[in-house]
């Protein structure tokens, strides 16, 4: 029987949200409040439907995590819309397997680590805003790349980008930062995309339109070191 884990402990609340979310959400309550006492009946229907409808977006389910050795779990919810081996990436260094995951705006948006590890290096580069699924996306739009070293020295990197509606990518974390598989790290405001770029000799689990789920979903298994 497959064994979980919590990477974080549980939520007090029945339905939590990310705290990104919080001001959006805020707003959208006070102009329908507004809306309301005015007697204005059409708009304030209106701005409660569209206050629902933020808090779905900005949603953040508590998850399991697997806590099978060497298992690499999905950074987003989406579908993997690239798998494919590179001989040459400038995100990794070198030969890679990278992992593509397209978020649209029904998709919870908050982001997981895929491994055990440190942060050794946050770059974040200013772009453009292409629809995320597009491949001139991964360079060319908005984008936060995160590279992380496995307890075994492993190196993964993970690239939050910014799509056509997205606007605003959040991360928590810096250099130095440890983590645990599963753990939240940031998210991607209104439809986005993650890259993964994992070792070469990884055994990838997934395939080219596979739905998967942030911190649940297993995209590979590291190849075990040896002492």
């Amino acid at each position: 029987m497959s064994r979980y884990v919590w990477a974080e402990p549980p939520s007090q609340t029945a339905f939590p949200l990310a705290r990104p979310g919080l001001p959006f959400i805020g707003a959208a309550s006070f102009v329908t409040a507004v809306f309301a006492l005015l007697g204005m009946q059409w708009p304030a229907l209106l701005g409660l439907a569209a206050t629902l409808c933020i808090c779905a977006f900005f949603r953040d389910p508590d998850r399991v995590i697997p806590a099978e050795e060497g298992a690499l779990v999905s950074p987003a919810d989406g579908k993997v819309i690239i798998n494919e081996k590179l001989s040459q990436c400038d995100y990794y260094g070198g030969e890679c397997i990278k992992i593509s995951i397209f978020m649209t705006v029904f998709n919870v948006h908050v982001n997981r680590i895929v491994y055990d590890g440190t942060i050794t290096d946050v770059n974040y580069h200013p772009g453009k805003f292409f629809s995320a699924n597009l491949d001139k996306a991964s360079r060319e739009n908005e984008h936060n790349a995160l590279t992380l070293e496995g307890p075994g020295g492993q190196r993964m990197v993970v690239v939050q980008i910014a799509g056509l509606i997205a606007r605003r990518i959040v991360c928590g974390v810096q250099p130095g930062s440890t983590l645990v598989r599963g753990e939240r790290f940031g998210m991607i405001c209104f439809g986005s995309r993650l890259d993964v770029y994992l070792p070469p000799e990884t055994a990838i689990k997934v395939n080219v339109g596979d739905k998967v789920a942030a911190g649940t979903s297993i995209l590979g298994y590291l190849k075990q070191t040896t002492e």
